[in-house]
C-alpha cells in the first residue's frame, strides 16, 4: 500500500513495483528455504493480476529462480462458481494455456468453490466438446462464437492438462490436489530437468563462443595475429592489392621501367622551365 500511494502508475504500477523490488531481494528468499529442512511443500501466493506476474520480467525470474532450485508445479486457481458461464470458463482456459506454455512447467488447473457448485460441468466440456457447444447455443454473442473457434483450438491442451476440484473452506479435494502435485512433480523431473539441462549447454556454448571471440579480438589489438596473417597471404591474393602494394612487389623486377620514368620526368621538367623562359 505505501510503494501503490508513492508511486504514480496507480495500484498496477505500485504491484509491478513491488515486484521489481522483490526479485532483487528474492536470493535472500531462496537462502532462508534452503535453510528449512523440515517443509515439504513451498507454496508462493502471486498477485491477482495473472498479466503482472506472469509477463513482467521480475515475475519471470522469480519463477525462473524457483524453478531451477526446486521441483516446481503451478497451480491455476479458478472461480468455479463463475466458470458456468462458458464464456468465462474459456477465458480461464486460454489463461491457463498461456501460462503453461509461458513457463514450460506443470500446471495444475484448480477448481475452487466446489461447496457451491460442483466442478463436473467443467470437466464434462474438456472431454466433451458437443457439450461445451450445447453450453454456448444457451448463450448466443461474438464472444461465444470465438469461444467456440477458441475450444477446437484447445482440444489437444485438454488432454494433458490436470484438474482437481476443491474447496478452500471445507477442506474437499485437497488430498486429491496433493495426489495431483506428486504426479506433476515426476513430469517436472521428465520433462522440465532435461529442458533445463539443454538450455544450460546452450548458454555454456554461446557463453565459450562469446569468450572466444573476445579473446581473437584481443590477440588482434595486441598484434599477436598480424605474423599468422602476413604468412597466410599468398600470391594470388597480391594481384587484388591496391596498385601502390603491387608496384612495391615488384619493385626489383621493374627497376628499368623506373628508369625510363625518371628520364621522363626530367625531360618534362626541362621543357617546363624553357615555358617558363620564353613567356617572360
Amino acid at each position: 500500500a505505501v510503494v501503490s500511494t508513492q508511486s504514480t502508475g496507480g495500484p498496477n504500477g505500485g504491484i509491478i513495483t513491488s515486484l521489481n523490488l522483490f526479485a532483487t531481494k528474492f536470493d535472500q528468499v531462496l537462502d532462508i528455504l534452503e535453510q528449512k529442512d523440515d517443509v515439504d511443500f513451498v507454496l508462493v501466493d502471486t498477485p491477482g493480476q495473472i498479466e503482472v506476474f506472469t509477463w513482467s520480467a521480475s515475475g519471470t525470474i522469480i519463477s525462473d529462480a524457483i524453478a531451477r532450485s526446486y521441483p516446481t508445479v503451478i497451480a491455476y486457481v479458478m472461480d468455479t462458481v463463475r466458470c458456468t458461464n462458458p464464456v468465462t470458463f474459456m477465458s480461464n482456459m486460454m489463461y491457463a494455456c498461456s501460462i503453461m506454455y509461458k513457463t514450460r512447467l506443470p500446471l495444475i488447473a484448480v477448481m475452487n468453490k466446489t461447496d457451491i457448485v460442483d466442478n463436473k460441468f467443467a470437466v464434462d466440456w474438456m472431454n466433451d466438446f458437443e457439450t461445451f457447444q450445447e453450453a454456448l447455443d444457451a448463450h448466443p454473442s461474438y464472444s461465444s462464437n470465438l469461444s467456440r473457434s477458441m475450444s477446437l483450438v484447445l482440444d489437444e491442451f485438454y488432454k494433458d492438462l490436470r484438474t482437481c476440484g476443491i474447496s478452500a473452506v471445507t477442506g474437499q479435494g485437497c488430498a486429491n490436489f496433493f495426489k495431483e502435485v506428486a504426479k506433476a512433480a515426476v513430469e517436472y523431473q521428465e520433462d522440465y530437468v532435461p529442458y533445463l539441462e539443454e538450455l544450460r549447454e546452450i548458454l555454456q556454448k554461446r557463453k565459450e563462443e562469446e569468450m572466444e571471440s573476445q579473446l581473437k579480438k584481443l590477440k588482434v589489438d595486441r598484434g599477436e595475429e598480424v605474423a599468422l596473417q602476413d604468412e597466410m597471404l599468398s600470391e594470388e591474393q597480391t594481384t587484388n592489392l591496391p596498385p601502390s602494394f603491387s608496384n612495391l612487389q615488384d619493385s626489383d623486377d621493374n627497376s628499368d621501367d623506373g628508369e625510363v620514368l625518371y628520364e621522363e620526368s626530367g625531360m618534362a621538367e626541362h621543357s617546363f622551365d624553357r615555358f617558363l623562359k620564353e613567356h617572360r
